[in-house]
């Protein structure tokens, strides 16, 4: 079996065990989290992007930023974030390779004063999936496959409904994930994956992608 590490990654299946974490995931747990609301399910993905310093890919620094651990002297953007308390449940870096920072039976605290569908406060029924980039450079396509495989163990784990990007859910706040996140090609890639899976079962979810 392939499997996805901090090194690298190849798109393979994932699997979310009880506790939320994703088998073949490199853990890192974040203290930037707390406990969904009794009885609130589970039904929106949130796709973001983010890069640290903006623009630049590699490095420590948005792990940094998820574990409170950020050298706010390494770059004078970096000034800026130091009263942030922010986290996601997973990032997907340039190569595909998968980090996750909170239990998805947790809240991340990814999507800040936001609302879907009339619902507010996005994050408690929602999980937050960062990918490395920016809102002017296209995506890898290891990212496509990482996060096309992630989703399907989700939607395996979690009665989501909706996937949404950042910038649907806090219009005029947010961007991300952006023009050059390709939401066709995300949600084929997903259909994919979900019928290879299926082995002839029509018992699979039915998860509407809001922008396409």
């Amino acid at each position: 079996m392939h499997r996805n590490n901090a090194c690298g990654a190849s798109a393979m299946p994932f699997r979310i065990d009880e506790a939320g974490w994703a088998k073949d995931a490199l853990r890192l747990p974040s203290p930037n989290c707390d406990q969904r609301g009794v009885g609130v399910p589970v039904s929106l993905l949130v796709i973001h992007s983010i890069s640290l310093p903006p623009g630049k890919f590699g490095g420590p620094f948005i792990a940094d930023l998820f574990l409170n651990r950020l050298d706010y002297n390494a770059d004078p953007y970096f000034e800026q974030l130091r009263s942030l308390r922010v986290s996601a449940h997973f990032l997907i870096r340039r190569d595909g390779a998968v980090m996750q920072f909170v239990s998805a039976n947790q809240r991340a605290w990814h999507a800040g004063a936001s609302s879907f569908c009339g619902q507010e406060r996005c994050n408690d029924f929602s999980i937050g999936i960062e990918l490395e980039g920016t809102d002017v450079d296209p995506f890898d396509d290891r990212q496509y496959a990482s996060l096309a495989a992630l989703t399907r163990a989700l939607l395996d784990a979690y009665p989501l409904k909706d996937i949404a990007g950042h910038e649907h859910i806090a219009p005029g706040r947010k961007t991300d994930p952006g023009p050059f996140f390709d939401w066709t090609r995300y949600a084929a890639d997903c259909h994919r994956a979900l019928a290879a899976d299926a082995q002839g079962s029509t018992n699979r979810p039915d998860v509407r992608f809001f922008s396409v």
